[in-house]
């Protein structure tokens, strides 16, 4: 009888337990994600400490703080997925479309898929998400300085549509600091409910409708 001899891996011998490592880190990872999430749920992402979510894996702090450098930076996950979800919306519109139509297109669209579950995280979370920003000045202050820190790639998208060079043209950033603006004005509307919006897809889809339509109002006397 004739042995068979396995087949050489062609990336070599060290691939697999590589890849087994990788896994492991992914799974890891995703666990502290959801850990936290349902400790922020019971518990206010507040009254939650690091301590906690790594308990809850069975994991020291020292491993919790080689996936993420604070419990806002697990918590802004969410937003970092949205971000990149937005921006691979934008550049999916049609080319023709004027810039505002194809950002609160895009905006919308996602807002839309995260109120169904369908950005790779439950509508419960998204839901839990905009609660825990609401209630803690801490994140909502994470929030805005994410925010802040993606405004060069908004941005990039906003001038790359446009075809004009951000370096020589300042109506890119003026687009990307409104954009901005207006999406953390729905998120507010719905925070504090005074305006009567009840999802942030509906609230995102007035504030650039506003946009669209202009802002230079007359002064009303």
């Amino acid at each position: 009888m004739t042995a068979t001899v396995p087949e050489a891996h062609p990336a070599g011998p060290g691939t697999h337990p590589a890849g087994r490592r990788e896994r492991k880190k992914q799974r890891t990872r995703k666990a502290l994600v959801d850990a936290a999430f349902r400790l922020f749920a019971e518990k206010g992402f507040d009254a939650t400490t690091v301590e906690e979510i790594a308990d809850a894996v069975d994991v020291s702090s020292r491993t919790f703080f080689r996936y993420f450098a604070s419990k806002e930076d697990v918590a802004l996950t969410f937003q970092e997925e949205q971000h990149a979800a937005m921006l691979a919306a934008l550049n999916d519109r049609p080319a023709d479309e004027p810039i505002m139509t194809a950002v609160r297109r895009a905006v919308v669209g996602i807002a839309v898929a995260c109120e169904r579950g369908e950005l790779g995280f439950s509508a419960d979370r998204f839901e839990c998400m905009m609660t825990l920003t609401a209630d803690s000045d801490t994140l909502l202050a994470g929030s805005l300085e994410h925010a802040q820190k993606k405004q060069v790639l908004i941005t990039r998208a906003i001038a790359d549509r446009m075809g004009v060079d951000p370096a020589g043209d300042l109506r890119p950033h003026v687009v990307a600091s409104t954009v901005i603006a207006a999406f953390h004005a729905a998120a507010e509307a719905v925070a504090t409910g005074t305006l009567g919006y009840s999802t942030l897809s509906e609230a995102a889809d007035a504030a650039f409708q506003l946009l669209e339509e202009g802002v230079n109002y007359p002064t009303e006397r």
